[in-house]
């Protein structure tokens, strides 16, 4: 028998390990170019790893739950070894416009879309495998292949325009667009389960001194730190100690945004696309971000001090609470997009998001951010600010109250903006004025009408 070796590979966003969440084969499989293989979960995102070979599985080498370094050996691949006549090398990663790898009848095992780390060679087969199919010849990493799965476009019908012939991921979503798959997309449902229980704590023996109660496991639970909770522990505690974080807040009428979210539910225009007031909220603060820049800016350490990087664009980012704990994904070129693409946009990344399919490049490069913890009937906190960036915005959440109008007390649908700033960046008055803008949008949203 031959046997080859699979290492983790980096998917091409900096990883440097992770977790094994799920075996898809088990020994003596047989797979296909691109079957999946296993689903891992970075720093920030589940990613599935497609199958590098066409073979049968040998052994499973990292188990369930374990965390495997970039290059770590993950899977081995055997072959009938009846003929010794040697196949080339595994490649590395097909470049367009390149022959692919020979293959005999019996069918070469062909290594596409990055690099195993092993430098492993194959040998001939007797046993016939199953045809390789057209897309795996497409130049693309993994997590664009599972992109596209996802999305059920084709990668041989899409026009790759990264470097050197590579899909990117806008190439996916431009064909997803035109193939309308994000018509009727329904955000899925919080499950009825949100989170596991510690069990009742046990009597305590009759005769036991205080404090001296037997070692019992059901007393306490121990959770490794480890993927999505590993990266914003370690994210929060950067920020809180590293940027001055100053918090301001204010008390708004929303009652105008309220109506403006009703009557868009009932609008033609906005009938397959969910609407609420997180779109009219993520509105008003690149509205506001055109009039105080510098929330939207960066604290940059040099070797010669320090800079501020002022970007005239708003990667607009969306705190999500998700099953698999907090995600940041953002909005690239927000202040590009109208109020329906923004509202389209808003839900994909909530499906998305919902359903761990978020990617690290999805939550890379934001600009400002904005934490909706009203969802969870809060009325108001102090966000840490997101690494990279000077400035988060809080929606509380959105109730009726007594409100003075005119004189007079009324019913009034109220909520509360807060915003945490990194002082070093914004000052005092720059924060204040952002605030109140925000404020002044959910008063009066056809502020928004320019």
């Amino acid at each position: 028998m031959s046997t080859e070796t699979f290492h983790l590979p980096d998917v091409g966003e900096g990883l440097t390990e992770a977790e094994i969440v799920n075996w898809r084969v088990a020994p003596g499989d047989t797979v296909a170019v691109n079957d999946v293989l296993v689903e891992i979960e970075t720093a920030k995102s589940l990613v599935e790893l497609p199958s590098p070979y066409a073979g049968a599985v040998g052994e499973l080498l990292a188990a369930e739950g374990a965390t495997v370094e970039v290059g770590a050996p993950i899977i081995t691949f055997v072959s009938d070894a009846a003929s010794d006549t040697p196949v080339p090398a595994l490649r590395q990663a097909q470049q367009p416009g390149e022959a692919s790898a020979p293959e005999d009848e019996g069918g070469g095992a062909v290594l596409v879309g990055y690099g195993s780390g092993g430098g492993a060679t194959s040998r001939r087969r007797k046993t016939p495998q199953r045809p390789v199919r057209a897309s795996a010849k497409v130049f693309a990493k993994p997590p664009i292949r599972k992109l596209a799965r996802d999305l059920g476009v084709d990668l041989a019908d899409v026009t790759p325009t990264g470097a050197d012939g590579e899909v990117t991921r806008e190439d996916v979503m431009s064909q997803a667009s035109q193939e309308s798959v994000f018509r009727n997309i329904q955000t899925p449902e919080w499950g009825n389960v949100r989170e596991e229980t510690v069990p009742p704590r046990p009597a305590q023996p009759v005769g036991l001194a205080r404090g001296l109660t037997p070692a019992d496991p059901a007393r306490s639970e121990s959770i490794p730190v480890k993927g999505v909770r590993k990266a914003t522990s370690s994210a929060m505690v950067q920020s809180a100690y590293s940027a001055p974080h100053v918090t301001v807040w204010k008390d708004v009428d929303a009652s105008r945004t309220m109506e403006l979210v009703r009557r868009l539910k009932t609008s033609p225009d906005f009938a397959d696309v969910k609407v609420s007031p997180l779109l009219i909220m993520a509105r008003a603060v690149i509205w506001a971000v055109r009039r105080t820049p510098m929330v939207n800016a960066a604290w940059i350490d040099t070797d010669g001090g320090a800079e501020i990087s002022v970007r005239h664009y708003v990667n607009l980012g969306i705190a999500a609470a998700t099953p698999r704990g907090l995600l940041v994904p953002n909005i690239k070129d927000a202040q590009d997009l109208s109020l329906r693409e923004l509202a389209t946009a808003l839900q994909n990344l909530t499906h998305t998001a919902r359903e761990g399919k978020t990617t690290p490049a999805d939550q890379q490069g934001g600009t400002i951010t904005i934490t909706n913890i009203g969802v969870f009937g809060m009325d108001a906190g102090t966000p840490i600010i997101n690494p990279g960036e000077a400035g988060i915005v809080a929606l509380g959440t959105i109730s009726q109250k007594p409100w003075v109008v005119d004189g007079e007390v009324r019913p009034r649908w109220v909520t509360t903006v807060a915003g945490s700033f990194d002082h070093r960046v914004v000052d005092g008055d720059g924060m204040s004025r952002f605030i109140a803008d925000v404020a002044s949008v959910l008063e009066e949203p056809a502020l928004l009408v320019d």
